[in-house]
């Protein structure tokens, strides 16, 4: 069962660690994920690397306001096929007051980088819906 709901809860993504410095989400590669040509579709990438920078990016910004994802670039370094267990992490490269800067890592489980990204962030004035901050803490396995 996911620890996620809308998108995260249809690709199957789990959280292994949520900080204000980093964040590790992992799924497993499966028919869902797959373009017609039997590989992961690119979009899947896309989506894993927002979802990390978006959620590490709001656990730094905390009550000051929302986040919201204004620019996502990803680069497809390798394939990856049915069953594979993938791990995306992300770190900070800049946090400043209107906006941040996330890089991403998508790796299969023999450490190989497949994929690697930026996501640019907007810092909103507007605090998160209430609850938002513990929603997201409890997505943390055990």
């Amino acid at each position: 069962m996911s620890q996620f709901t809308g998108l995260g809860d249809l690709l199957g993504i789990a959280f292994a660690e949520v900080t204000p410095d980093r964040v590790v989400l992992s799924w497993t590669a499966d028919e869902r994920h797959l373009q017609p040509f039997g590989i992961v579709h690119g979009g899947v990438y896309c989506s894993m690397h927002e979802t990390a920078a978006s959620v590490a990016g709001q656990v730094w910004f905390g009550e000051k306001g929302g986040v919201v994802g204004v620019n996502n670039t990803t680069d497809f370094l390798g394939r990856t096929l049915p069953g594979e267990r993938m791990t995306s992490t992300a770190l900070p490269v800049h946090r400043g007051r209107t906006g941040q800067l996330w890089r991403v890592e998508t790796r299969n489980a023999d450490g190989k980088m497949v994929s690697v990204g930026q996501v640019r962030l907007q810092n909103l004035d507007t605090p998160p819906p209430p609850g938002t901050l513990e929603g997201i803490m409890s997505l943390v396995k055990g």
